[in-house]
């Protein structure tokens, strides 16, 4: 039956990915103001990311408890063995040549409330993780406010290394110890993917103080959804407008929060309405879990909000804090209640 669900989330993607192939192609014509273009070919930047429960106010320990990240984009990977695989799946989708590439490794995890307990809770959220490697390629057309993102990632459920991590970061800080990641997703490991589109539209020409835009986005695979979603950022901006897309972040799997190498600061939020039709981190994949909900557990519909800062200075160097959360997907017992983490980014631009 899994392996027929699957099947049927590949098929749903081809229906969900039509409202956002639409606007892939240039309509011709300007809608903006020449100060809308800028030199979209020289980017070279660096991003580390760390997010955690602990870095929300008051201090929380499960649910997406952690996730670590390393980002590089560039429009020198172009060639790069890694970026072959995702130019052949959006060559699929006839997508233009992109502008620029990223790569990505990282891992995360997920946990239930009480990490203390030894044995199985189904009446909490299940142990899970990914450690994973993730490509993304990048087309802007400066003249109609517009960029047509893809990304694809690829990695693993289930191995102990998050969990072995998380527990010697607790041995470190005197914390409690989790005890209950051989009851995980798919533990002992199992291969997983997620490729997805989005395409991010400005609303109203950009200024130095504030910017406006919104995102349609789906994906299929591990996290099979459709959304749509707005976000702005406002003070002293001076990096370009498409270089920071907060609403594409998807837990640790980040969208670099790159700047240019002026100084700016400023404050960024939005929110993103997501249908989402498959989640492996909570039902599972082909294998048998301990702990797993069906789909008629799970919320299919779900809000998600983030806030946060950004501080550029002027030797490429910025820092972001932002807090992320979204409405409760699991219907029933422990596990139905909102999610929230923070998370903490540090980048530089190279160029």
């Amino acid at each position: 039956m899994k392996q027929i669900r699957n099947v049927r989330m590949a098929f749903l993607f081809w229906i969900l990915a039509v409202p956002v192939l639409a606007g892939a192609e240039s309509e011709g014509f300007s809608v903006f103001s020449d100060t809308v273009w800028d030199d979209v070919g020289a980017a070279d930047r660096w991003a580390a990311s760390f997010d955690n429960d602990f870095l929300v106010p008051g201090g929380r320990d499960q649910d997406y408890t952690y996730g670590f990240s390393v980002i590089r984009t560039s429009s020198k990977l172009d060639d790069h063995i890694a970026t072959k695989p995702i130019g052949f799946i959006d060559g699929l989708f006839k997508l233009d040549q992109p502008s620029r590439h990223g790569i990505e490794v990282g891992l995360y995890g997920f946990t239930p409330e009480d990490i203390e307990r030894k044995d199985a809770n189904p009446d909490d959220r299940p142990y899970a993780s990914l450690v994973y490697a993730s490509t993304r390629a990048e087309r802007v057309y400066p003249l109609e406010g517009k960029v047509i993102s893809s990304q694809l990632t690829v990695g693993v459920l289930g191995i102990d290394v998050v969990g072995d991590l998380q527990k010697g970061l607790h041995d470190m800080v005197e914390g409690k110890a989790p005890q209950g990641w051989r009851h995980q997703i798919s533990d002992g490991g199992e291969p997983t993917l997620r490729y997805s589109l989005a395409r991010q539209k400005l609303l109203r020409e950009p200024t130095g103080t504030f910017e406006l835009k919104h995102t349609h986005s789906v994906s299929v695979g591990y996290i099979t959804e459709a959304s749509w979603g707005m976000n702005f950022r406002a003070g002293k901006l001076n990096s370009l407008w498409h270089n920071f897309h907060p609403e594409q972040a998807s837990y640790a799997e980040t969208s670099a929060q790159l700047n240019s190498r002026t100084a700016e600061r400023f404050f960024w939020a939005g929110f993103a309405i997501k249908a989402r039709a498959y989640n492996a981190f909570l039902q599972g994949q082909w294998r048998d879990s301990d702990v797993e909900y069906s789909s008629g557990d799970l919320r299919h519909l779900i809000l998600e909000v983030w806030a946060g800062y950004t501080h550029g200075f002027a030797n490429g160097i910025f820092v972001s804090y932002g807090l992320r959360g979204h409405s409760s997907e699991i219907r029933l017992g422990q596990g139905d209640r909102n999610v929230i983490w923070g998370g903490v980014m540090i980048g530089r631009n190279l160029e």
